[in-house]
């Protein structure tokens, strides 16, 4: 038999895991909660046509692909042996294929409005907390199956959603401890560039290149501009573009300079001072941890996107971003619903994980599971201590019997290692007087109590 194991870029969690996991999710569920938004699930999978074509030619190359069920019977083996050929070709053939494993939350989203916009109450505000696939390379941060975290309002135009996801994103990292940057541009600034640089057809050759600065740095990325097709005088526009630096205000008065005569680019800009002035002002305090950062180095290269665009960086912590998302004015339309406008926003919770731990700020508690072991100290003192440990568990505390007679040591290691941090004695002593003994298994400290209660 070969030793067991697990696909590439999966994981499996065990239990402190799982309680650092938990901390997390319930952190951010309880602010997408103050903010009125509602729980959703989506299957984990989806029709293929419902996902392909929705994150340009990138994404695309990363969506799990799933077999058609009854392949191996002998009348389909033709027409999968031909498919095949088909999508080695790089084309799809719903004889082989017609499902995928979803790759974000945003289209299953968008596909769930499209379907029931006429039950739902508009504006529709959403949060989503479940995982998703993609066939990508796996490395530190980026993992093939992990857990999203979406908040989105669809039916509204408002820029007053921006804010309120802006704040959202300071609130749920204050609460977290992470120092983070919040980095804002708009897509209709890029539009703009891709305007001043020849015609709205190159909006993706440059949204896709961009995307890729922090990675391959600028010399790639002018090399791939190149490469996409643009001169030699709009891939240095786009380079003096990308050199934009200073503060908010310094770095907004450059790209107005610079591409203000193309409407779209004034459009853009109007926009970004509203978010950076409001949320700014309400939700990101001098001495909070979250600081607003104007980056027009900023693409989010997914096709959907069409005004605000976000994304969150940890500061002081080599990693990716740990959140993203922005306005999609457009994506229902893709389902037959058109002028249904949105704005979304998620987090990584893998790369949040990541940072927590590298930061060393998940609270010590939350690796404790059981607050009380009862030890077992023979036939007639455990029975009485299952009695007393069934009350305790009615007060709402965390404990366990320890279920054989063994030895003490033994015992006192297993409590050790699951980090138990009192346990309870009841002994012939106890048994004959009614009373229980209470030892503090960190400082030692034992005390002896009549009533359960007491603990």
């Amino acid at each position: 038999m070969s030793k067991p194991s697990l696909p590439s870029g999966t994981r499996d969690f065990g239990p402190d895991t799982v309680r650092k996991r938990s901390y997390i999710l319930n952190t951010i569920k309880a602010v997408f909660e103050v903010y009125g938004f509602q729980p959703l699930e989506t299957p984990a999978m989806e029709n293929l046509d419902t996902l392909m074509g929705k994150y340009g030619d990138e994404g695309d190359k990363l969506i799990f692909k799933i077999l058609n069920n009854g392949l191996n019977d002998p009348k389909n083996i033709d027409k999968a042996r031909a498919a095949f050929e088909q999508v080695m070709a790089g084309k799809n053939d719903k004889n082989l294929t017609e499902r995928a494993l979803r790759y974000d939350l945003t289209i299953p989203f968008a596909r769930y409005v499209a379907m029931n916009h006429g039950q739902l109450a508009l504006p529709f505000r959403r949060y989503q907390v479940q995982p998703v696939w993609r066939a990508d390379r796996p490395q530190k941060g980026r993992y093939r199956e992990f857990y999203q975290c979406d908040a989105d309002v669809v039916g509204s135009k408002s820029l007053y959603n921006e804010v309120e996801l802006t704040a959202i994103y300071a609130e749920v990292f204050q609460r977290l401890g992470i120092p983070v940057e919040i980095r804002l541009n708009n897509r209709k600034i890029l539009a703009a560039l891709a305007e001043h640089c020849g015609g709205a057809e190159k909006m993706m050759d440059i949204t896709i290149a961009i995307d890729k600065l922090d990675k391959i740095g600028m010399e790639k990325v002018k090399e791939e501009l190149l490469e996409r097709g643009l001169s030699a005088d709009q891939v240095n526009s786009i380079e003096a573009y990308l050199k934009i630096e200073g503060s908010n205000e310094e770095k907004l008065a450059a790209v107005e300079q610079l591409l203000g005569h193309i409407e779209s680019a004034q459009q853009g800009l109007q926009e970004l001072r509203f978010v950076l002035e409001l949320a700014g002002a309400t939700s990101v305090s001098p001495n909070g941890k979250a600081q607003l950062v104007c980056d027009f180095t900023l693409a989010r290269g997914l096709n959907y996107y069409t005004g605000i665009i976000f994304e969150v960086r940890a500061i002081g912590v080599k990693m990716g971003s740990i959140g993203g998302g922005g306005r999609y004015d457009d994506l229902t339309g893709l389902f037959g619903v058109p002028d249904l406008p949105g704005v979304g926003i998620s987090f990584g919770v893998d790369r949040i994980y990541d940072v927590l731990e590298e930061l060393g700020l998940f609270p010590e508690t939350i690796a404790v599971g059981t607050e009380y072991i009862f030890f077992n100290l023979g036939e007639a003192e455990s029975r009485r201590a299952f009695q007393l440990m069934q009350e305790l568990r009615a007060l709402g505390k965390r404990c366990e019997l320890y279920p054989e007679a063994v030895k003490l040591p033994k015992q006192f290691k297993y409590a050790d290692q699951k980090k138990i941090p009192n346990a309870i004695f009841i002994g012939s002593n106890e048994l004959a007087s009614g009373t229980l003994t209470i030892k503090n298994l960190l400082t030692g400290e034992q005390r002896e109590v009549d009533d359960i209660r007491e603990v």
